[in-house]
Formats: structure tokens, sequence, C-alpha cells
């Protein structure tokens, strides 16, 4: 990691912890970093890399139903978003350009959307903000 790397951890409940466990998502798998060029998020066996200037939009967003995110990466169905979640109070919604890759190994589903429940949420969103083009 670089100086200009900014790492940050998933915010886990306790609920939500059983369930990721089963799924090889605990604190040390599961993580976003933000450098000058890329935002890279890891998810136990699932992950996200994308150039910064692939980025449109982040918005923070929540709550979020438990049956709906927690456990293993998650697929919405009516836009193919990705959600990467440890709990159900907050998140970054991070809008892409050109779809990711990021649930399938293939990378034949690619998604426009990720939601990143990280512990410092206002920090990521801010910090995205600032790196991404306007």
């Amino acid at each position: 990691m670089t100086a200009s790397q900014r790492h940050f951890e998933f915010a886990f409940a306790p609920s939500y912890r059983p369930l990721a466990r089963a799924f090889r998502v605990t604190p040390k798998t599961a993580w976003v970093e933000v450098g000058d060029e890329a935002l890279e998020a890891r998810f136990g066996p699932w992950h996200v890399r994308t150039p910064l200037t692939n980025i449109t939009g982040v918005a923070v967003t929540g709550p979020y139903a438990f049956w709906k995110t927690a456990g293993p990466a998650r697929l919405a169905i009516t836009d193919r978003g990705l959600t990467f979640a440890t709990n159900g109070d907050r998140g970054v919604l991070i809008l892409f350009k050109t779809p990711v890759r990021g649930l399938d190994p293939l990378g034949i589903l690619r998604h426009p959307e990720l939601t990143v429940t990280v512990a410092d949420v206002e920090g990521l969103a801010e910090l995205l903000r600032a790196r991404t083009p306007s």
C-alpha cells in the first residue's frame, strides 16, 4: 500500500458475523482500498477492482433489510448491482460508467454499481468524491 492509498475496514454487526463467516467473509478478508488511480474491494472470495475514472457517482445509503444483505455478496436482480454488506445500517453506493466484474469468476455478469458497508462511510464517500472526475 502506498502513502496515498487509504484502507477501509468493514463494520461487522454481530448478527451478520456468523453468516459472513460461512462464506469466508471476515475482517481480514473484507476491505476497501482507494489509491490515486484505482478502487479495490475484497469481500471474502469476491473482488472488484476498477479505475477511479470509471466511478460516476457516490452516495451514502441505508438502512438495509437483513434478509437482503446478510451472508455472501448479493446481486440485485432488478439492476445487477452488487452489495458487500456486513451490517444493515449504512453503506456507500458507488456507480460505474462501465459495469465491473465481481460476483462470478468468469466476469460474464457485470455490475453497474457496488454498495459497501465500511466502518467509515463518510470518509470513503468523501475520498471517492475528491478523487473521481465530476
